[in-house]
């Protein structure tokens, strides 16, 4: 058994499959608000998903499993915890957890490196504890393997801006743009943070977008300990970001699939254009809304998983994207899954490619502007 991965795109050898069993909507806390009064959580309140969701979504998961094992690629899942349970540090409490599906958020395969991320929600704090028992199998199986963590971030009030949301929101437009564009979101600099799902990864290059969930702090961490990579901190013309995965999709060597609703910034798109990459504006979601309970958005039909660099998995339902995908020239493989969506994702979001069977390369020789 090996640990290695480089980029997005070289073929899948194996991968983790997350599990919905126990996700909740999450207590309120300095960094998430839930307000979902028509489907039973309005503000203020919390409690697991309900079973008949939860059913619906492992029957997804377990199907995408099948799928992937169809093909030879070996897929173990993670052990969740009990999601309901209180937890605390020394220096706050919080009322519950989240949930184990989304296993891209907390972990990322650099090269030989299995790297846990900080999280930046209390919620989440514990979160890597669901796939400890996976990572430390791992670990003995595969001695060239290197485990890391980043550090632990405390999450006191001083990693949170006050009253954010209420202030963000009364904002116009271009205001909401400038913070986007300048990093003025709920994260403060106390402390690096940084989801590992906010990381696009392509050889030495590596593209890592400031959001609600990844602070300047965190991506200076990750361009510290990641000496030999190139770590690009970058942003999109969101207004809520939250992960790269769903705006910015590298498929193969030369061609990235992008959200037109969430440009990119210009001195991105001429770093990719220097280099002989083909940007495409992504197929417009076949889905107008997201699920009941899901904080994402219609754009996880973009949220593909890449087996190698001629095949994809992309969500059944979203014939435009499966369409575009074939016409440039990759077998499209359907696989059901907005039933997940509530549980923190897509078919990225779900898995973690704990090896694909490449070499370091460098896919970006030419320099350009601030990159």
């Amino acid at each position: 058994m090996k640990v290695g991965s480089w980029n997005e795109w070289d073929p899948l050898k194996h991968v983790v499959v997350g599990r919905a069993d126990g996700t909740m909507v999450q207590a309120p806390e300095s960094a998430v608000v839930r307000d979902w009064p028509e489907d039973g959580f309005p503000l203020g309140t919390y409690g697991p998903l309900p079973e008949e969701m939860t059913a619906a979504a492992n029957e997804q998961l377990d199907n995408l499993a099948h799928v992937l094992e169809s093909r030879g690629i070996r897929v173990d899942r993670p052990r969740p915890l009990d999601f309901s349970r209180p937890v605390a540090t020394p220096e706050w409490s919080q009322q519950s957890m989240f949930g184990a599906m989304p296993v891209r958020d907390v972990l990322v395969v650099i090269g030989n490196e299995l790297l846990e991320a900080t999280m930046s929600f209390r919620s989440r704090w514990f979160e890597y504890l669901a796939h400890r028992p996976l990572i430390e199998s791992y670990y003995r199986a595969d001695p060239g393997m290197r485990w890391e963590a980043a550090p632990k971030p405390r999450l006191t009030e001083a990693s949170y801006r006050p009253g954010f949301r209420d202030e963000y929101d009364a904002l116009p437009y271009e205001e909401q743009i400038a913070r986007v564009r300048a990093g003025e979101l709920v994260l403060t600099e106390a402390e690096p943070l940084f989801d590992a799902a906010d990381i696009a990864r392509c050889g030495k290059d590596l593209f890592v977008q400031q959001s609600l969930a990844t602070n300047a702090a965190g991506i200076r961490w990750l361009r510290q300990h990641l000496p030999e990579h190139r770590v690009h901190g970058v942003t999109f013309e969101n207004l809520h970001p939250m992960h790269i995965d769903a705006t910015w999709v590298p498929l193969r060597p030369g061609l990235v699939l992008h959200c037109a609703e969430r440009p990119a910034d210009e001195d991105l798109l001429q770093y990719f254009k220097i280099n002989d990459w083909q940007v495409v504006r992504a197929a417009t979601p076949g889905r107008q809304t997201p699920p009941p309970l899901s904080a994402c958005s219609r754009w996880l039909s973009m949220n593909v998983l890449v087996l190698d660099p001629g095949t994809v998995c992309v969500e059944a339902s979203e014939t435009a994207q499966m369409e575009q995908l074939d016409r440039l020239g990759f077998e499209v493989v359907p696989v059901p899954f907005w039933d997940v969506a509530p549980f923190g994702g897509g078919l990225h979001c779900a898995t973690l490619d704990v090896h694909r069977e490449g070499v370091l390369e460098d896919y970006f020789p030419r320099r350009s502007g601030r990159f």
